[in-house]
């Protein structure tokens, strides 16, 4: 899949792939992922297994994700060169929102 047609598929993210994107800093298996999420978020996100390996099957079918073993029954997934530029892309959109957010939020008190 192109890189453009990655964007239109993803972007913006839902909240779970952006996360789950994001909590690929390193391998990590999906229990891995639903912890690091949790903390991160400081439980304001707590994803469920289904979603997790939903989105991680999708996402790897799309080549965002690979393998990176797979041993023990624990599957450990990684980013690939496409899902960081994909999540470059959602993160400078991101600071976007967020600048635009705070231009605009003494308007509404």
């Amino acid at each position: 899949m192109s890189m453009e047609k990655i964007i239109k598929a993803y972007i913006p993210m839902s909240e779970t792939a952006y996360y789950i994107l994001l909590s690929l800093n390193e391998p990590r298996h999906g229990y891995g992922i639903i912890k690091f999420v949790e903390e991160l978020t400081k439980r304001r996100i707590i994803l469920g297994s289904g979603t997790v390996y939903g989105t991680l099957g999708k996402m790897s079918k799309d080549r965002l994700i690979s393998i990176y073993d797979d041993k023990d029954r624990k599957t450990v997934y990684r980013i690939t060169d496409d899902g960081k530029a994909l999540l470059l892309f959602e993160i400078d959109r991101l600071k976007k929102v967020y600048e635009n957010t705070i231009s605009q939020e003494g308007l509404f008190r």
